[in-house]
């Protein structure tokens, strides 16, 4: 592959020619990641290069007939990190703004995340530039098959699983088995994860990220003294991820004081009736509208007095600009890539403690684990079994970062991303370069 002699700001970086240094996006941040882990890894620094360049990219064109007669183009990507210690595994997003640099940070992202929590699989990504909201259903469902069929040569149950993110939910999954299934002459359940139940899904998957954000989050109170009976929780974001997160700190006692999504922002110092505001959003799309809380700028949404701030969104929320005015003792990285390096030293300077996404967010690909294996045997769980089968991993993950983020006195991102490290860079050494 090409590349670039010049230099990005996150350091020494050899680019590839589609790159730009002077704009590097997502995956500038995760090259600054990499950097932080590198002192920490040993002998298996000799390795590194590995995760700073994906294994293998895919940009195809996605045609599609439109409802008025006119044939649309859209861009569609799958980045596929790294595959040594497993198939790669990943979402699909469809969002207007996705670009290929973001791809590429995400499917490393879930290099690490599943790596941290163990379970074999590799980072993969994907994503097609579109506001879905623009599409009839009958366009979205075109699109989708096509994009499933242009990526159809690097997928399959024993190489690259995608799965749902932004944009995209169960009933995507089931069009993508289906289109994938007819290519290969045979019924596929384990191509996708985060399908229907009825198609192979498993039960649990779609609580399974907010439900592993507040497993992380009441192991880490634990650690630092913090009584999540008496917590106040701040949420932006409110559908899969932070819905469930709030809901589930709220049955453990604590008060959901502030959430903020794409529509506004919304606080109540003595707690939302989360229940009643998550049937709100589920009609109206956001939680703007809601009638028994205080309306508040979005911007304020910052300077919210609380004990744990989940930010379970987008990309890039916490920066330099807005870090210094939360007040939160702890930080639960719902979202993918939610803060960026700088932010994350001037909470680590504040003695804000950040639960990384790399673990925080990691329960949604753990049960997807399950759903790949529950596939593969043809014999289903309960939803309790999954649950407990959850919470043990997310419980085992969490303790062996906190052990060596004590150890080398570093945060639990750079501790995060050192046992993730090692686990794929072991790996990579143990199988060697073919050929």
């Amino acid at each position: 592959m090409a590349t670039s002699s010049s230099k990005p700001a996150s350091g020494a970086h050899a680019l590839p020619s589609y790159l730009q240094a002077d704009h590097l996006g997502p995956w500038g941040i995760f090259l600054q990641q990499v950097d932080r882990v590198e002192p920490y890894l040993g002998n298996l620094a000799r390795w590194v290069e590995t995760l700073k360049r994906p294994k293998r990219i895919l940009v195809v064109d996605v045609p599609i007939h439109m409802d008025d007669g006119r044939v649309a183009h859209f861009e569609g990507y799958r980045v596929q990190h790294n595959t040594s210690r497993g198939p790669g595994k990943g979402g699909v997003r469809f969002h207007q703004d996705v670009t290929l640099s973001e791809v590429m940070a995400l499917s490393a992202w879930m290099s690490i995340k599943n790596a941290a929590v163990n379970v074999p699989y590799g980072g993969a990504k994907g994503g097609i530039r579109v506001d879905p909201k623009t599409l009839s259903r009958g366009e979205l469902e075109r699109m989708t098959r096509r994009y499933t069929s242009e990526i159809g040569i690097i997928i399959g149950p024993t190489k690259d699983i995608p799965a749902p993110d932004v944009n995209t939910n169960d009933q995507i999954m089931a069009w993508m088995m289906d289109t994938y299934s007819m290519n290969q002459g045979a019924t596929a359940t384990g191509v996708v994860t985060g399908k229907p139940v009825d198609l192979g899904g498993s039960l649990g998957r779609r609580e399974a990220t907010g439900r592993g954000v507040f497993t992380v989050g009441v192991e880490a109170a634990k650690r630092i003294g913090l009584d999540i009976a008496n917590a106040a929780v701040a949420v932006q974001g409110f559908g899969n991820v932070g819905g469930i997160a709030g809901k589930l700190f709220a049955e453990a006692g604590a008060r959901v004081v502030a959430v903020q999504d794409h529509g506004g922002a919304i606080y109540r110092e003595a707690g939302l009736d989360v229940p009643s505001l998550l049937k709100h959003v589920a009609e109206k799309g956001t939680v703007a509208g809601f009638e028994h809380a205080e309306v508040m700028e979005a911007e304020k949404f910052w300077d919210v007095p609380c004990d744990i701030m989940i930010p379970a969104a987008l990309e890039q929320q916490i920066t330099k600009a807005n870090a210094h005015r939360i007040q939160a003792r702890m930080v639960i990285e719902g979202a993918n890539g939610p803060t960026t390096p700088e932010a994350d030293d001037i909470l680590h300077e504040r003695n804000v403690l950040v639960l990384p996404d790399v673990i925080a967010n990691a329960g949604g690909v753990t049960v997807s684990y399950f759903e790949w294996v529950q596939d593969f045997s043809s014999f289903f769980w309960d939803e309790d079994e999954i649950n407990k089968r959850l919470v043990r991993v997310m419980q085992q993950a969490f303790a062996g970062v906190w052990q060596v983020a004590e150890q080398h006195k570093v945060s639990l991102r750079t501790a995060t991303f050192i046992v993730a490290c090692e686990r794929i860079l072991h790996t990579r050494e143990l199988r060697g370069l073919y050929p």
